[in-house]
């Protein structure tokens, strides 16, 4: 009698245990904009796209002087965004390596070779020059030239690729794109190697609080009326943008192109077969 005490003592304890253990695992995603809790989620799939802002769908994010890229590299230097090392969101990246990042080839060489030649002792302030009191030769009278950036124009990053999860709401019933990271990519052919460069990577929630507060420069450019421009978050939210399929989470985390690798065509054609797939998937799930 003893002994069947102790066992279904230890039996409600082991059931006890299995149900805190559920209350205090997270159900929301610290990273989503609108999380959807765990227990209603009947369906979750993370896909990477690749957008690139030169297509004329695109191009409403991309408007002169209102580039995103230009507002997201604005935001790390003004210390209102942080950088990411990788889509994990995990570890920050330091400002040092993110302007290094956004550097233009062949810069750093000539940063460290700046002031040799002028430290001779001869210069303008040698006493010398023009500085005898004369007036003639004064500076102040001179244009002010404009420093070249040694960096790469906002307009020149034109390649963000977007990680969201695909998110069947049971409760809802309905299919969501929870955005997760938006990583900017400058492009290969800005390199003489013509490998692109991944600059950072951002957390949508992080730069969706960033387009809110900035609603006069933050815009997707409407085209077709001015009067109905609409901020950078809701184009998202409005999926108005184009952005190519290009890896669907997988054991080995491939890329879709490096699992098709026969040729570039044969990888685009399996990226919208792949696409083509999720639709079906989103259309069979209204059965259940």
């Amino acid at each position: 009698m003893k002994m069947r005490f102790v066992a279904l003592f230890l039996i409600v304890c082991g059931f006890s245990f299995v149900g805190y253990a559920q209350e205090n695992e997270p159900q929301y995603n610290d990273n989503s904009v609108r999380p959807i809790p765990k227990y209603e989620q009947f369906y979750k799939k993370r896909v990477w796209r690749r957008m690139d802002l030169k297509e004329k769908q695109n191009q409403a994010f991309f408007a002169f002087n209102n580039e995103i890229t230009k507002i997201m590299i604005e935001g790390v230097k003004s210390g209102v965004l942080k950088p990411y090392m990788n889509d994990s969101l995990l570890t920050e990246m330091p400002l040092e390596e993110f302007t290094k990042n956004l550097t233009l080839p062949g810069a750093e060489d000539e940063d460290d070779l700046e002031g040799f030649g002028d430290d001779s002792g001869w210069g303008d302030d040698s006493g010398w020059g023009d500085d005898s009191g004369d007036g003639e030769g004064e500076s102040g009278d001179e244009e002010p030239v404009e420093e070249e950036s040694d960096e790469f124009l906002p307009n020149e990053i034109t390649i963000l690729e977007i990680m969201e999860d695909l998110i069947f709401d049971k409760r809802r019933s309905t299919l969501y794109h929870d955005i997760q990271s938006i990583k900017m990519i400058i492009p290969g052919d800005k390199f003489e190697t013509g490998v692109f460069k991944e600059v950072a990577v951002f957390r949508y929630k992080d730069l969706e609080k960033l387009f809110r507060s900035m609603p006069e420069e933050a815009i997707w450019f409407n085209r077709q009326n001015s009067a109905e421009h609409r901020n950078l978050a809701d184009a998202f939210d409005l999926r108005l943008f184009n952005a190519r399929l290009t890896k669907v989470d997988n054991p080995r985390d491939q890329y879709i192109v490096d699992i098709y690798n026969k040729s570039p065509k044969e990888g685009i054609m399996a990226s919208q077969w792949l696409e083509m797939q999720l639709m079906e998937k989103e259309h069979n799930l209204w059965e259940y």
